[in-house]
Formats: structure tokens, C-alpha cells, sequence
């Protein structure tokens, strides 16, 4: 039977090591503007960009109601990371720690692992995403072709790829305060290019440009069957899903911040305000595409290279590499650092756990084009949310429901077998149950025909499957031990 015993022990050096361990309030230098920024990147990259504009098109809805689906997830999201940021501000530790008090201090390790290789997936392919806005700078400057092709990606492409490649662990090496600063500079002068994107667009589209706003996505061949009201949800579903790593582990960020204030306030205007701001661009941009070169394009690089305008082509492609670093540090690059010193913290730093990180992500980043995308945008992003939805609705369940909010900060890093956290040899059996019965079902959701009713619910019904079947569990355990007392 599972230890429900209060005591802590001491710090065991397997569990605990500088990276893992509390960051005392007087040293969090992070508020509001730094999680703004935060968002800000993630809705900003390339991918993001693109997986928004591309849901104006799958779903065939009208573009108002897409956009006014992807602003509500912002509002959900918000919500979501104010839930999972608030144990990480209160304790100073990250996510990797704070699910100790469910998993187990080793049990821990198993989420942590799964989070970190999503996130590497996610590194790859934000990475490959940022080498085509590198690309496209040297094709402007040099007048390149690209070169024969290997994998999907030409010679111009692989140089583009390798750079960002380096540069990414380059920051990462240098710090969370240099990260930080990052953000702070290409975050806002995103907004900037965007801004003069749409300018262009309109002024060489005209003013038929807002004939085909809303409509223009109408009667698309992806319309789906189930109907508008099912298409809105699902948007709605696949925006959570997207931004499913990073409310999972958003504690990672959070730790860093001085008050619970200055992150909600960050949350709000870096999800549902820049979002909301951020699709209208998307949807604006991309009616125009369709009015200019008479197709949708999805990618913001593309589109600024059939722009042919060389300045705003400079600029986009620097901004465009900038953005998508951004979040693809802050995202899945730090979370997996983290995860992977988890595993063994006396002998792997977050730094080692960067490096493998890159290394694995390297070689998923380079499938991206001719493996990986194949499966599609929206499946491959419902795909990895529905698989780490069932962890999110493990940890807020512990968390507000098991636990209210009351967690022994030094029995986490405490290996002792009388202690608080360490369950059955370190292992919370009952949480990794109810996340294997979780994920499985959310995961079929995206791929099983029979199950096609539910496509696009997947992270909505992982996340509250998981948490519901933890929370049953935990509440038998605590019966079964009055029982036992008794």
C-alpha cells in the first residue's frame, strides 16, 4: 500500500540537484512582460503562424467564426496555465518536481520523460520551421537556388538548418536570463513585421481583400461532416492541443516569476489578447493570399518571398528565425533540459540534458519534411496533445483536489521510504495507470475511425479522463487506509 505518511527525510543527492531546486523569491526577476513574451513567441513562430492559418482552411468554416475559435482557446489556455504556473510560483521548483507529489519522486521521472520527448519532437520541427526563414534570407542576399535536394531539403536548406541548430544551444548555454532578454527583443518586433505584412498584402490586393474575409474559406473541400458547431469545438481543441507541452510544464517558466499576479497578468495578454490579434493577422493575411496569388498560403515565409519586396523580405526572415527560436527555447528546448537532468540529477545537468536534446531533435527536425508532415498539421498537433493531456489533468487534480494545495517541498527531493511522496518504492502506481487508460483513449480519439465523432477532443477528454480516474483512485487509497486504521 502506497506511504501516506507525513515525513520528509532528507535530501537525497538522486533527486536534487541546483537546476531542480528552489529559487528563493528575492532571486525571481521574471513579471508580467517576460510570460507576455513567453506567449508572445509561441504564438508567433512559424509553425504557429502556420497551424492557424491552415485551420481557416481543414475545418472549411467561416473565417470569422475560426478566428473567434482560436481567441476562446486563448481564454481556456489562460485558465489552464494560471492552474498549472500557481504550484511552481508558491514553491519556486519546476514541473518535473512538482510531479512528484503525484507519480512519485521516481515515478516522476516516467511524465517527465514522456513531456521531454514531445518536446523534442516539437524542437525538431520548430527548428526546421526557423531554417526556412534563414533560407529564405540567403536565397534573397545570394540569389541561390538551394541546391540539389537530400531528404525534402535543398543544400541551402541542410546550411539554414545546421545554423539555427547551433545558435539555439549557443543561447541556451548562455543562460535563463539571456533567454529571457531574447524573448524581450523579438516578441514585440514580431508584431512589427507582421503589422507591415498585412500592410503590404492590403495594398497590393486592394480593397477587395475585406470582400473575402470570412468567405473566402467557405465551401472548402475539407468542410467537416459533423457539422459547424462540431468544426468550432474542434478548433478550439486543436489551439489547446497546440499549446498542450507548455501548459503541462508551464511551472518550468513560472518559477521564475516574482508573484502569482505578474504571471496572470502575463498569461492574459500574452493568450487571449495577442492571439486575438495575432489570427486576425492570419486570417487577414491569408484572404489576401488567396485574392493576390489565387491560393492559400499557410507558410508566412512563403508568402513573403512571393511578396517580392527585398527589404521586407530581409526583415521577415530575421524577425520570422528570431520568433520561432523564441518559443522553441522556452517551449522544447528548456522543458526537455529539465526532464532529462530528472532523470538522473547527480550526474546530469540541465546544460547535459540540452545537448541531448538537440541531438536527438536534430534528426527528428530533418524527417520533418519528408516523413513526419505527411500525417498533417492539425493530426500531428491533436496527436502529441491528446497523448500529454491525460499528465495536465493528473497534476491540477493532485494538486487542488488530493492535496488542496498543500505540498511538503522537502519530502520531493526526499528518497526515504517513510516519505511523504515515495508511494510504493518511489512509484505512484495508481496515477501511471490512470494516465496509460487516459492517454490511450484521447490518442485513439485522433486515430481510430470508430472514434472519428471525437476528432479534435482528444486533449479536452485526455486531460479530464486523467484526472478523474487519478482523483478516484487517490480518494479509494484514502478510504482503504482509514479502513485499514480502523
Amino acid at each position: 500500500m502506497a506511504n501516506l505518511s507525513g515525513k520528509s527525510g532528507p535530501r537525497d543527492g538522486g533527486l536534487y540537484n541546483e537546476d531542480l531546486a528552489p529559487i528563493p523569491a528575492s532571486e525571481r526577476k521574471w513579471g508580467a512582460f517576460e510570460i507576455f513574451n513567453v506567449w508572445n513567441n509561441d504564438i508567433q513562430s512559424l509553425f504557429g503562424y502556420t497551424l492557424a492559418a491552415s485551420l481557416f482552411i481543414t475545418y472549411g468554416l467561416n473565417g470569422w467564426m475560426v478566428f473567434a475559435a482560436i481567441v476562446l482557446a486563448g481564454f481556456f489556455v489562460m485558465v489552464l496555465v494560471n492552474l498549472t504556473g500557481r504550484p511552481s510560483v508558491k514553491h519556486g521548483v519546476p514541473y518535473p518536481v512538482i510531479a512528484r507529489a503525484s507519480m512519485g519522486v521516481y515515478g516522476a521521472r516516467f511524465p517527465a520523460l514522456v513531456r521531454g520527448i514531445v518536446a523534442i519532437f516539437w524542437y525538431g520541427v520548430q527548428t526546421y520551421f526557423a531554417s526556412t526563414a534563414v533560407a529564405l534570407l540567403f536565397n534573397t542576399l545570394l540569389g541561390t537556388e538551394g541546391g540539389a535536394e537530400f531528404l525534402g531539403m535543398t543544400t541551402v536548406g541542410w546550411i539554414s538548418y545546421l545554423i539555427v541548430c547551433v545558435f539555439q544551444v549557443a543561447l541556451f548555454m548562455k543562460g535563463i536570463d539571456w533567454v529571457g532578454k531574447f524573448l524581450n527583443w523579438a516578441g514585440p518586433f514580431v508584431y512589427i513585421v507582421m503589422i507591415a505584412l498585412c500592410l503590404v498584402i492590403w495594398w497590393k490586393a486592394g480593397n477587395g481583400i475585406f470582400s473575402a474575409l470570412g468567405t473566402i474559406f467557405e465551401g472548402s473541400e475539407a468542410t467537416d461532416p459533423r457539422g459547424p458547431v462540431a468544426a468550432f469545438v474542434a478548433v478550439v481543441g486543436t489551439m489547446i492541443a497546440y499549446f498542450a507541452a507548455v501548459v503541462i510544464n508551464f511551472g518550468d517558466f513560472s518559477r521564475f516569476v516574482s508573484d502569482e499576479r505578474a504571471m496572470k497578468r502575463g498569461n492574459f495578454w500574452g493568450l487571449p489578447v495577442s492571439m486575438a490579434f495575432f489570427s486576425f493577422i492570419a486570417l487577414f493575411v491569408t484572404a489576401g493570399t488567396v485574392v493576390l496569388f489565387g491560393e492559400k498560403l499557410v507558410n508566412p515565409a512563403d508568402i513573403v518571398d512571393r511578396v517580392d519586396n527585398v527589404l521586407l523580405t530581409l526583415i521577415a526572415a530575421v524577425t520570422f528565425f528570431a520568433a520561432t527560436v523564441g518559443i522553441n527555447l522556452v517551449a522544447n528546448f528548456i522543458p526537455p533540459a529539465y526532464d532529462i537532468a530528472n532523470l538522473n540529477p547527480e550526474k546530469i545537468s540541465a546544460k547535459t540534458g540540452g545537448i541531448i536534446t538537440a541531438v536527438i531533435a536534430f534528426f527528428i527536425g530533418a524527417l520533418w519534411v519528408s516523413v513526419i508532415s505527411n500525417i498533417g498539421i492539425a493530426a500531428f498537433v491533436d496527436t502529441l496533445g491528446a497523448f500529454l493531456a491525460p499528465l495536465y489533468g493528473i497534476l491540477v487534480a493532485d494538486y487542488y483536489l488530493v492535496r488542496k494545495q498543500n505540498i511538503d517541498v522537502e519530502a520531493l527531493f526526499s528518497s526515504d521510504p517513510d516519505a511523504r511522496y515515495h508511494y510504493n518504492n518511489g512509484w505512484n502506481m495508481k496515477a501511471i495507470f490512470a494516465f496509460a487508460i487516459a492517454a490511450l483513449f484521447s490518442v485513439a480519439t485522433v486515430w481510430v475511425p470508430a472514434l472519428s465523432e471525437l476528432s479534435g477532443y482528444g486533449w479536452v477528454i485526455g486531460a479530464v479522463l486523467g484526472g478523474v480516474l487519478h482523483l478516484g483512485l487517490m480518494r479509494l487509497q484514502t478510504t482503504e487506509a482509514g479502513k485499514t486504521a480502523q
